[in-house]
């Protein structure tokens, strides 16, 4: 079915880019997404938190925000796969229209703002889906964020840790979306020293007594100044961070994107974002000196792209734009590239 998407494309591209992706999903849950059949060759497997993934390269969170899909995107070759972002309550998010495609320049613009059904229903699709399929090393992450009305960010982070925390093979701290207003204000040292205080006491709490408590790892913006990533790299390194996901989307807008296109409010994905996330892992990795491992994603649309992320200092990959424009093919391009 990967062979098809160069006919299938020019279809979903006729559709506005949020309507493409609810068919999409329906597709999916329908069976009608491509199924890899043979197990991943071992020499792309590693271990991380000791965690065995059996590829390096995973699906980034967005793309399954109620976790309706879980089996269908591992089906597709993924070495594992973040689901989220996912609030305590349901909500909206921001007005429509809110996702921009640039097919020139291979990027979106999302202004989402987490839209959701909230932890409610996607703990119950989290369920079934670890009832219902024999998990074969799969590895799910669970990205978890706040409500846009939330005035106390620790108290969503905390009920969804209460929550989830004892099905999440990793959890990833959201604190980088642009489109929750204050949420990057977050990405600080004195919040996050005390944020991360709280998720190990909730931690400890809801974890089944024998069940291995899972790493926690925070997604950073790639809009950080200088001062900013040192100072978070330090806070990474004294709060014990078990890892990092780098990067979120940019407010960033080179001049080559069209003046339309460009105006556009939201975090931009994509081919543009590429440079910017590769030089904020290598950033990192020397700001840490290696210590803390990284997840590597933003603008990988070929196996050289992952490549550099690797080269940079990440441990995995994350896709999601890249499928976008380059179909299911890019998942096992990405991961066998690595080894080449």
């Amino acid at each position: 079915m990967n062979a098809a998407f160069p006919l299938i494309r020019p279809v979903l591209f006729a559709f506005p880019p949020e309507t493409a992706h609810t068919l999409t999903l329906k597709a999916l849950k329908l069976g009608l997404g491509p199924k890899i059949e043979q197990k991943p060759d071992p020499i792309l497997s590693s271990t991380l938190w000791g965690i065995n993934f059996p590829r390096p390269t995973g699906l980034a969170a967005g793309f399954d925000k109620n976790a309706e899909i879980i089996k269908p995107c591992f089906d597709m070759g993924f070495g594992f796969v973040e689901v989220g972002t996912v609030t305590p309550k349901p909500q909206k998010g921001n007005p429509k229209p809110r996702i921009f495609r640039d097919t020139k320049t291979q990027s979106v613009i999302n202004r989402m703002g987490f839209p959701n059904d909230g932890v409610e229903t996607f703990k119950t699709n989290v369920n079934a889906y670890l009832k219902d399929q024999k998990r074969d090393g799969d590895i799910l992450g669970i990205n978890i964020g706040l409500n846009k009305d939330q005035t106390e960010p620790a108290e969503d982070y905390k009920t969804l840790i209460q929550e989830l925390g004892n099905i999440a093979d990793y959890l990833t701290i959201n604190i980088s979306s642009p489109n929750t207003p204050g949420l990057r204000n977050l990405q600080k040292r004195a919040f996050l020293m005390q944020l991360l205080e709280q998720i190990r006491e909730e931690l400890d709490k809801s974890c089944t007594a024998g069940k291995t408590k899972p790493p926690v790892l925070i997604k950073l913006a790639p809009d950080l100044d200088e001062e900013q990533r040192e100072e978070l790299a330090q806070t990474a390194l004294d709060a014990k961070i078990d890892g990092l996901i780098l990067t979120n989307t940019t407010l960033a807008r080179p001049d080559y994107l069209g003046e339309y296109y460009r105006k556009e409010q939201g975090g931009l994905s994509g081919k543009p974002l590429a440079r910017k996330s590769t030089q904020i892992i290598h950033n990192f990795y020397a700001l840490t000196k290696g210590k803390i491992p990284i997840i590597g994603l933003g603008g990988i649309s070929s196996g050289e792209d992952a490549y550099k992320k690797i080269r940079a200092g990440a441990s995995l990959v994350q896709i999601y734009t890249g499928l976008i424009y380059q179909g299911p093919e890019l998942i096992d391009e990405a991961s066998v590239n690595l080894y080449q």
